[in-house]
């Protein structure tokens, strides 16, 4: 009896109060949610402290010990800034932070001359205001991960000052895009009419295709230095793959990402008739900046040391190698390449364009509903940005959980697929090599919580990956 009356004294409050109940509510579901599968991650990080029976062919001690010890602060790390974000979120809509600031950016577009009238001029001040509020506040978590758990497991290369200044330009090029941006967006909105969200669909399908086309040629060289493949049997081999698939292949380029960490990676771009392939310096043997470093201290102590002592370095050296020999690297763009073969990344655009269009579709169905913008403080005027952040944030977040479920496990299964194309290129060996490579350069931890990977790995988990390569691989 008590808890229906308490059902009922819920459901009878303002529209308004149990819509605001309702995303803190779920916010905090969500976040208990996500520290629960993290607890029972971190739990297979302290108590797996041997290399599994499975695992002693591909990785040895002491790489899983530094492997084990590197996502161990991660996840501490991971806790403590979600902890934080989950609290600041919480505090900004109970003391109805959002509010505030859009009435602070009407105050200032006041000075600059502009009343009430100009809501877009209004829309971009809070942008920029908002997007400075997380800059400033994301800045110190950023400095610990970069500066301290980066550089205590050997990952960071950046210096402070390097660092600093790749920030400042970081915000300068979102603002010179978001704002843009936003401002046609919004006016689109404004006259539209009743079938404005088609309008707006159709304006940011036209403005994702065209950032993906000019990113890794004018974005992408701001803060990275891309240099052509040297001619060579690597860009070769590459090409000869890509003719041999139809890949409509126009450049290879490399470009300098040991300068910020030894992590690695590679990627396709472009589109119909003109593809890049972009390959980290990091993931190649002969071109990562750390291996000649390593190669020049060796050869240092091996001229001061005894010919015996010269080889053991040596040995060490081989070891520590960082990257892929050029048959690893071909069979690690066999399976990019196969994304694309396979059709994958046309599947993600069409999936991500039928999500952008419902999204807004139900964003006309509920802009609106006053009572949405009551909920988070604004009871006297209804904009549009605020209707877009109400509506794509808060509103629609069980659905974005779902979704962001859903893409996972479709991502993991493109990457078995990705995986299988690579075998039928008759990469199966290299690739299975590289795989363990990569892991080991990354310090990737290969044991995992089934219900934590089941619900974040967007690619399967190294044993899975290697299993499924290894019928091919040993015939």
């Amino acid at each position: 009896m008590g808890t229906w009356a308490s059902l009922e004294a819920v459901w009878e409050m303002p529209a308004e109060k149990r819509i605001f109940g309702a995303v803190l509510l779920f916010s905090w579901t969500v976040y208990l949610w996500e520290t629960f599968l993290a607890q029972r991650q971190r739990r297979i990080y302290k108590t797996t402290t041997h290399v599994p029976l499975e695992l002693e062919q591909i990785m040895d001690s002491e790489t899983f010990e530094k492997s084990r010890l590197y996502q161990l602060d991660k996840s501490t790390f991971s806790f403590w800034s979600g902890f934080y974000s989950e609290i600041e979120g919480t505090l900004i809509l109970l003391f109805g932070g959002i509010p505030y600031l859009w009435r602070l950016s009407g105050r200032f577009c006041g000075y600059a001359g502009f009343g009430s009238d100009y809501e877009i001029t209004q829309s971009l001040m809070f942008l920029l205001l908002a997007t400075l509020f997380s800059a400033l506040t994301g800045l110190p978590w950023s400095l610990y991960n970069t500066f301290v758990i980066e550089e205590k497991h050997g990952f960071n290369q950046q210096t402070l000052g390097f660092f600093m200044k790749d920030a400042v330009k970081k915000f300068v090029v979102t603002q010179c895009i978001l704002l843009p941006v936003s401002s046609l967006l919004l006016y689109i909105i404004k006259i539209g009419g009743d079938y404005f969200f088609i309008y707006a669909w159709l304006f940011t399908l036209v403005v994702s295709l065209v950032l993906v086309t000019i990113y890794a040629d004018y974005i992408a060289p701001l803060f990275d230095k891309f240099t052509p493949l040297p001619e060579g049997k690597l860009k070769q081999e590459i090409e000869v793959m890509a003719k041999s698939i139809d890949f409509p292949l126009t450049k290879v380029y490399v470009v300098e990402g040991s300068k910020r960490s030894s992590h690695s990676n590679a990627y396709f771009y472009g589109f119909f008739k003109n593809k890049r392939i972009v390959l980290f310096d990091t993931l190649l043997e002969e071109y990562s900046v750390l291996n000649k470093d390593i190669q020049e201290e060796s050869g240092m102590e091996s001229h001061n040391d005894g010919e015996g002592d010269g080889e053991e370095i040596k040995a060490k050296v081989k070891n520590k190698k960082q990257g892929c020999k050029n048959e690893e690297v071909l069979a690690v763009l066999g399976h990019e390449l196969g994304h694309w073969k396979l059709g994958h990344t046309v599947k993600n655009i069409i999936i991500s364009q039928m999500n952008s269009f419902l999204c807004f579709f139900l964003f006309a169905v509920l802009i609106g509903r006053k009572e949405l913008f009551a909920a988070f403080g604004f009871y006297d005027s209804q904009p549009t940005l605020i209707g877009l952040l109400i509506i794509f944030q808060f509103i629609f977040s069980p659905y974005n959980e779902v979704l962001s479920f859903s893409l996972t496990v479709l991502s993991r299964r493109f990457e078995f697929q990705a995986d299988a194309f690579a075998k039928k290129l008759g990469k199966a060996k290299d690739l299975y090599s590289a795989l363990i490579k990569l892991n080991k350069d990354n310090l990737g931890f290969p044991v995992s919580d089934w219900l934590f990977s089941m619900w974040h790995y967007s690619h399967p988990p190294l044993l899975e990956r290697l299993q499924a390569l290894k019928t091919s691989k040993e015939d």
